[in-house]
C-alpha cells in the first residue's frame, strides 16, 4: 500500500476563541495529523487587522526551506472548511438550472467542503430508498465536496405507515435529516397539513433526526394572493405582502406546538423575520427542540430593495426578505445563539429564462449563493463587528458539524478530516455574476464589494480550488457521500 504523505500548512493563523488566532502550522495528511503553534503567544484581531501589522508580524517569524510538501499559508486565517446543510444541487431531474458538479465547484471555490442537498429539487425527489439510491447514482463522481442528502416526506398522497416505512429506510441509508413544506409550488413535492406535520413531527422524533421545515402559512399566504390576483396585482408588493411576516410568525407558531406535542427537533429554514425569531427563542426558552437558520439575503437585503430593477428578480426568493428591524433582529440572532447557523438556500436557475419576466408573480424564486456566503459573513458580520470571529466560524461549520453530527468535520483538531480554507481578511474583492461557477451566473450582490475572500479550499487534504491572478483553478470532483 503506498504511504500516505504527510503536507505541512505553514504560518497560518488558526481561531483560539473569541477574536483569539494562533500562529501554526498544520501537518496533515487526509486527516489532520497535529496542529504546531509557533509561538505560545495568542495575537488579538486589531493587532493584525491592518496589512501592515501582518507584514511587520511575518518578518520576526522564519519560512521554512522549501520543499514539495510545504504549502505557504501566507499568514492568512485557516479554518474548518465550510458546511452549507442547505442547498438545492438539481442533479438529478433539474440540470437545465444547475447541475451537482458546477454547484459543488461553486461551493469549493467559496470555502465550502460539505453541503447538505434538499430531496425535493431532485426527478424523482428523495422520499423513499429507491429515489434516494438513484440520486446517489446520479451524482457518483460528479461533486468536487462532500455531501450528505436530506430526505422528503411530501404530501403526495401521504400515508403515514408509508412515511414510517419509509423515514426508516432513508435513516438507514444515511440521510442527515427530513424536509418538509408548509406551502409548496411543486408538483412532486407538495406541502403538508398541519395534522400531516405533527404525524410527520411524530414519526422524525423516532429517529432521532431532525425535521427542517419550510415556514409560511399557507392559508395566510393564499387567501391574500388571491385578493391581489383577483385585482390584477402581480408585482413584489404582492408577493411581499402575502408571504409575509405574520405568514411567517403563524406558521413557527405551529411548529413550536408540534415540538411540544411530539418532542422532535424541528429547525426552520431561511428564517426571515424578527417575530418568527422571537417565537424560537420562546420555544427554546421552554426546552422545546425548536431551531432555525437564515441565509445572507436576509442579513443584507429589505424590501426596500426589491425598487432597485437590476435587483429586484435575482433577489425573489420564498420567504422573501422582509425589513430593517427584521435584519437587525437576525443579526442579534446569530450574535445570539438563538440562530444556530447560516446557510444559502442555493438554488440558481438560468436568469435569461426565469429571472427575466416584468410579471413578478411568474419570475423563478432562487438564489445561487453557495459560493459567497463565507466571505459575506466574514465581511459584513466579523469585519464589521456585529459577531467575533470565534461566532463567525461556529455559524459557517462548527454548529452544522455538531447539530448534524458530521464526524471529522467542523473543526481543525488532530485526527479530523483535512477540510480547511484560507481566508484573506486583508483583500477586498466586488462580486460579479461572471466570475460565478454555478451554472447560474448572477446574484442580487452583483457589485457589492465584500473585504474578505477565500484563496484556498482542502478537501481531506487534497487542494480543490484555488484563486489567483487569473481566477479560480480547481482540481476534480472528489467529493465524498456521507452516512450521517
Amino acid at each position: 500500500m503506498k504511504e500516505k504523505k504527510e503536507k505541512i500548512l505553514e504560518n497560518v493563523f488558526i481561531p483560539a476563541g473569541e477574536n483569539n488566532l494562533r500562529l501554526c502550522n498544520i501537518y496533515f495528511d487526509e486527516k489532520v495529523q497535529k496542529v504546531v503553534p509557533l509561538t505560545e503567544c495568542l495575537f488579538r484581531w486589531n493587532e493584525i487587522q491592518y496589512e501592515h501589522q501582518r507584514k511587520n508580524l511575518a518578518a520576526q517569524f522564519l519560512a521554512g526551506k522549501i520543499k514539495d510538501n510545504v504549502i505557504s499559508g501566507n499568514y492568512l486565517i485557516a479554518v474548518p472548511g465550510g458546511i452549507d446543510p442547505h442547498v438545492h444541487f438539481n442533479t438529478p431531474g433539474f440540470e437545465f438550472r444547475d447541475t451537482f458538479e458546477e454547484a459543488s465547484l461553486a461551493a469549493a471555490c467559496g470555502g465550502v467542503t460539505t453541503i447538505i442537498d434538499m430531496p425535493c429539487t431532485s426527478i424523482p425527489p428523495v422520499t423513499n430508498l429507491e429515489n434516494f439510491n438513484v440520486k446517489l447514482d446520479a451524482v457518483k463522481n460528479k461533486s468536487y465536496v462532500d455531501f450528505a442528502f436530506w430526505g422528503g416526506i411530501p404530501g403526495n398522497d401521504f400515508n403515514a405507515q408509508r412515511v414510517e416505512r419509509n423515514v426508516k429506510e432513508l435513516v438507514g441509508a444515511g440521510v442527515a435529516g427530513f424536509k418538509v413544506y408548509m406551502i409548496s409550488g411543486m408538483e412532486t413535492f407538495k406541502d403538508l397539513s398541519d395534522e400531516e406535520i405533527l404525524t410527520a413531527s411524530r414519526l422524525v422524533s423516532e429517529t432521532g433526526k431532525p425535521l427542517a421545515v419550510h415556514a409560511e402559512d399557507k392559508k395566510t399566504i393564499n387567501s391574500a394572493l388571491e385578493k391581489y390576483y383577483n385585482a390584477g396585482l402581480t408585482g413584489w408588493q404582492s408577493y411581499c405582502y402575502a408571504r409575509s411576516i405574520k405568514a411567517e410568525s403563524e406558521a413557527v407558531r405551529k411548529l413550536a406546538a408540534a415540538a411540544k406535542q411530539s418532542g422532535c427537533r424541528i429547525h426552520v429554514v431561511h428564517l426571515s423575520s424578527g417575530d418568527g425569531l422571537e417565537i424560537i427563542k420562546r420555544a427554546a426558552g421552554e426546552g422545546l427542540l425548536l431551531s432555525a437558520e437564515t441565509c445572507p439575503h436576509y442579513l443584507h437585503f429589505t424590501q426596500e430593495s426589491f425598487k432597485d430593477e437590476t435587483v429586484r428578480n435575482y433577489l425573489k426568493t420564498a420567504p422573501p426578505v422582509k425589513l430593517e428591524s427584521d435584519k437587525e433582529a437576525l443579526w442579534r440572532g446569530l450574535s445570539d445563539g438563538s440562530v444556530i447557523f447560516i446557510t444559502t438556500d442555493h438554488a440558481g436557475c438560468d436568469p435569461d429564462k426565469e429571472k427575466s419576466s416584468s410579471d413578478f408573480s411568474k419570475v423563478y424564486g432562487g438564489i445561487p449563493g453557495v459560493e459567497h456566503r463565507m466571505p459575506f459573513l466574514f465581511s459584513e458580520g466579523f469585519l464589521k463587528g456585529k459577531i467575533d470571529l470565534e461566532k463567525t466560524i461556529n455559524l459557517l461549520s462548527t454548529n452544522a458539524a455538531n447539530y448534524f453530527g458530521l464526524k471529522g468535520k467542523g473543526y481543525i483538531k488532530e485526527g479530523y478530516d483535512a477540510d480547511f480554507a484560507l481566508i484573506d481578511l486583508w483583500t477586498a474583492y466586488t462580486v460579479h455574476g461572471t466570475d460565478m461557477h454555478s451554472k447560474g451566473k448572477y446574484t442580487p450582490f452583483e457589485g457589492i464589494k465584500f473585504n474578505a475572500s477565500v484563496k484556498k479550499t482542502f478537501l481531506r487534504g487534497n487542494l480543490i480550488a484555488e484563486k489567483n491572478s487569473g481566477g479560480n483553478t480547481a482540481g476534480i470532483p472528489a467529493g465524498k457521500f456521507i452516512y450521517v
